[in-house]
């Protein structure tokens, strides 16, 4: 037994900060995919090795001891270089290894970047990627991740972020339906159509600003539908149901065909910002590493997006 607690150290460690940081033994035990009581034995094996108490427990609660709170800082220094180690030892010539688990938009995970990520593990044959679409905010902590691209998100300051494109959007419907109203001239006309909302972007109201002069201009809308899908948005905009303002990569080719018509394209929605997001460490592998290096490479390149304007 102590031949293996000594062999196990690290992992010891690592049970003991994901307790900390998920604030009770049973939380860490989902999100290491374990029972309690493995979680429970492993902590009081660190506690026996150490000879103190890190974690006072009663039925409802768990406090870190002053010995657990600096034990619990330590332990994420050697967590630390122990994965600089690893990532020292397994890699030949800058060659990433293991699972890189990365949140996606379905959007964008089904389409744009599938290509650049199927190239990626081509060219990284030890690596793996778990690649999770999902549109929700992050907690990277309980959902296990290590990285995520957000779209149009808000910033969250605890976490480094990375902004790697924009995304134009296009104001789009059918010529069918325009054919039912008076010629639009100007954006506030767009008020009186019925409407298709990307609830996370836009709901009640629609904000342009005219690209040249950068006027901006907010006009009230009724949505027939909302929905949070830009599939769902594009697809009812095809059939008929109303306006939507969409990514224009995912309507290029619906405009070019003329199945729809890009309505006032001197106004245009604020870009929507892509960025990469990841939670502060010390130490970073080289898979996340060398993701960051491909997205920064290929996400201003794919179709419908562009670098993002500076300031």
């Amino acid at each position: 037994m102590k031949k293996n607690e000594r062999i196990d150290r690290v992992e010891l460690m690592r049970t003991f900060v994901r307790i900390v940081e998920a604030g009770s033994l049973s939380a860490a035990a989902r999100q290491l995919n374990t029972t309690q009581a493995t979680i429970s034995r492993r902590l009081q094996s660190l506690e026996a090795m150490l000879g103190v108490k890190l974690v006072l427990r009663t039925t409802h609660a768990m406090k870190l001891t002053d010995d657990g709170e600096r034990g619990y800082q330590h332990a994420k220094h050697i967590i630390d270089a122990w994965l600089a180690l690893e990532d020292g030892l397994n890699v030949t010539e800058d060659e990433p290894v293991g699972m890189l688990r990365v949140r996606a938009p379905h959007a964008f995970g089904q389409q744009q970047l599938l290509t650049p990520l199927l190239s990626f593990l081509a060219r990284y044959p030890n690596l793996s990627v778990e690649w999770m679409l999902n549109d929700k905010t992050v907690d990277f902590l309980s959902d296990n991740i290590d990285c995520a691209i957000r779209v149009g998100a808000e910033v969250d300051p605890a976490t480094v972020s990375v902004l790697l494109a924009e995304v134009p959007r296009s104001v789009v419907a059918t010529p069918a339906l325009l054919a039912q109203f008076d010629a639009i001239t100007v954006p506030e006309q767009l008020s009186s159509l019925p409407w298709i909302a990307i609830n996370t972007f836009y709901q009640h109201n629609v904000s342009l600003t005219h690209q040249y002069r950068r006027e901006p201009v907010t006009f009230p809308i009724a949505p027939r539908l909302s929905t949070d899908s830009i599939y769902v948005a594009r697809n009812a905009a095809l059939a008929g149901l109303g306006v939507a303002v969409v990514s224009s990569w995912t309507v290029t080719e619906d405009i070019a065909q003329g199945r729809l018509v890009e309505l006032v394209p001197d106004w245009q929605a604020t870009p929507l910002p892509v960025h990469l997001v990841y939670p502060w460490a010390r130490y970073y592998p080289g898979r996340l590493r060398k993701f960051l290096e491909l997205m920064k490479k290929v996400m201003p390149e794919l179709a419908g997006m562009r670098r993002p304007e500076v300031e």
